[in-house]
């Protein structure tokens, strides 16, 4: 709990911060908003770590492969990163760009997935 209102303060004194820092220079704004995402990808790393050994014992307890395991893990960095990609550059007042981020995300997703739909379909059309 305590870790959330920690973080949910730099957060805040970041976006003032830039807010600030916007009516002199844009680019300093974005600078500052970028080191506060990076300071906050970096903590939210430490604090899945202990998550991450939970989940593969998980997984093998459940027979399921370790490779499932990396595949959510790489999901979930191709979501964090798009999600503050698009952010980012629609803060810079580039929408497109920002749209074309999330757009990119979604097909590094599904390719990622293909190779969990090729088992799906494959366990599908063995009990068929």
């Amino acid at each position: 709990m305590s870790d959330s209102l920690t973080t949910a303060g730099f957060c805040l004194c970041s976006a003032i911060l830039a807010v600030l820092l916007r009516q002199y220079s844009r680019e300093q704004s974005l600078a500052a908003a970028l080191a506060a995402c990076v300071i906050v990808s970096a903590a939210l790393l430490a604090m899945l770590s202990p998550l991450t050994s939970q989940l593969r014992e998980l997984f093998s307890e459940s027979g399921l492969s370790e490779g499932y395991i990396s595949v959510v893990f790489k999901a979930l960095a191709i979501a964090f990163i798009t999600q503050l990609t698009s952010s980012l550059c629609r803060d810079c007042g580039e929408p497109a760009i920002g749209s074309a981020a999330e757009m990119w995300g979604r097909g590094a997703l599904v390719f990622l997935s293909l190779p969990l739909i090729r088992e799906l379909v494959q366990r599908v059309g063995g009990l068929l």
